[in-house]
């Protein structure tokens, strides 16, 4: 493909858009995601505040008067971001958009909390920053379905670092040139390899955490003079070409609408703390587990899949059905499967080292298996199949065609806050309450960057 260079640019396209929009233009309902995003990603940093990657990325970071969310230490914006975006990550319970996917708050979260900060930013800005810079990693996803994770990169990371610098800069109400001179940087800070799919490490959880604190810089240098590539996006050796090799990319929908309809007003919330696409999967499990189906004589459990998810959550089929890590099996379709059927549910409790060795899990683990169906609409929808065949010719069958959370079952604002309290009980936190009504005073716009100290509390 070739480029007409008389003509915009994609990043000059969209910092024509971000350097005009004001707070008042977000919908309502572009608003209230907003603030269950802010909510949900505040809770998830607390829940993981005293786990053991938590306290690594803690280690690493440099002084300075930045919040981490739960915590008394202060540190520089670069590492609350890390910090942040690796606690809001780290168990994979974080909001996801299907049609991408990605994990959009536990990018621009810690992103515009460390941002705020650093300008003295007002919430209207933060706001309008959390906004904008999900806006665009969602219809970035849109544009390069499933070519990012083929590439053998993690989408979250690589767009998240864009839409990340996007929100920061329209945030501070960067000129166009800076926007664009941003994207161009950031550009060369995108990154993100999925090779953690071997072995359950800890890379992925640290990803959203890069991405944000590498905003952070993009921007900064953008504004001090740092010239950036205008054709970051579709230039010759631009992001198209480098992470989405395998496809011509779909331009027009990171456009269609833009500025009117929000994409992101779709986002799903997880129910569970695990991979998104092994999510309807459990739900599956759970229902056949309601109907009381037997569990012994099972001769084995066939799911149907979609091709693209095959080689994150089914392959290598032993290493899915054994994960070596507890991190390992929430990117296990089979251990999802097992949860559901024996325990009926799969929490933050669930996904632990004692699970990953519970014979009960494991027994039905080693009869699990996958077959592709080529009709399978992912990635614009997630969805769940299993079938259960018996050694005496039985066989029990459910299926769900959506993720629940998502647009088809959105969790409620009601649940949406319980998932927030049992995250902040679960982390040892004593004052839910006071924590939720700093977010709400955030969400509405109201007042400036002191409030977001509430949150360390």
């Amino acid at each position: 493909m070739t480029y007409d260079n008389t003509q915009p640019s994609v990043s000059e396209r969209l910092a024509a858009w971000g350097a005009t929009i004001a707070p008042d233009d977000l919908p309502p309902t572009t608003l209230s995601k907003s603030r269950d995003i802010l909510v949900d990603i505040v809770g998830l940093c607390i829940s993981a505040r005293r786990t053991g990657y938590v306290a690594a990325a803690k280690a690493a970071a440099e002084p300075g008067h930045h919040i981490i969310v739960g915590h008394a230490d202060r540190v520089s914006a670069s590492s609350a971001a890390l910090v942040n975006g690796t606690a809001a990550h780290g168990e994979d319970f974080d909001d996801t958009f299907e049609g991408g996917p990605v994990h959009s708050g536990v990018v621009i979260i810690p992103a515009l909390l460390a941002a705020a900060q650093r300008y003295h930013l007002t919430n209207d800005r933060v706001m309008l920053g959390i906004a904008v810079g999900t806006e665009v990693l969602c219809r970035l996803a849109l544009a390069l379905p499933k070519a990012v994770h083929k590439a053998g990169f993690h989408p979250t990371a690589v767009l998240g670092t864009f839409a990340a610098t996007f929100g920061i800069a329209v945030a501070r109400g960067a000129s166009e040139r800076v926007i664009v001179d941003a994207l161009g940087i950031a550009g060369s800070m995108a990154s993100g390899i999925i090779e953690y799919l071997g072995d359950g490490s800890w890379t992925k959880r640290m990803h959203p955490g890069w991405s944000a604190q590498s905003a952070l810089r993009a921007v900064a240098m953008a504004e001090a003079g740092f010239f950036g590539p205008r054709l970051v996006f579709e230039g010759k050796h631009g992001a198209f070409k480098t992470f989405a090799p395998s496809i011509e990319p779909k331009t027009e929908r990171l456009f269609d609408g833009l500025g009117k309809t929000f994409v992101m007003d779709g986002i799903t919330f997880k129910p569970y703390p695990c991979g998104t696409m092994v999510q309807p999967y459990i739900d599956v499990a759970m229902k056949l587990r309601a109907r009381s189906v037997p569990l012994d004589g099972i001769k084995r459990i066939v799911c149907k899949t979609a091709e693209g998810i095959v080689h994150r959550l089914w392959e290598p089929i032993e290493l899915k059905r054994r994960p070596p890590t507890a991190y390992a099996a929430k990117f296990s379709t089979p251990f999802g499967v097992a949860l559901g059927l024996v325990r009926g549910h799969a929490d933050l409790g669930d996904f632990t080292e004692e699970a990953i060795r519970d014979l009960d899990l494991l027994r039905l683990c080693e009869v699990v298996d996958f077959e592709i169906d080529p009709d399978n609409p992912y990635p614009a929808a997630f969805t769940g199949h299993v079938r259960i065949e018996y050694e005496d010719g039985r066989v029990e069958e459910a299926q769900q065609g959506h993720m629940r959370g998502g647009v088809e079952e959105p969790l409620t604002r009601a649940e949406i806050d319980a998932k927030f309290r049992a995250n902040v009980a679960f982390g040892g936190h004593g004052n839910a309450d006071a924590l939720l009504a700093a977010c709400d005073v955030i969400a509405a716009m109201k007042g400036g960057h002191e409030m977001i100290a509430e949150l360390a509390k």
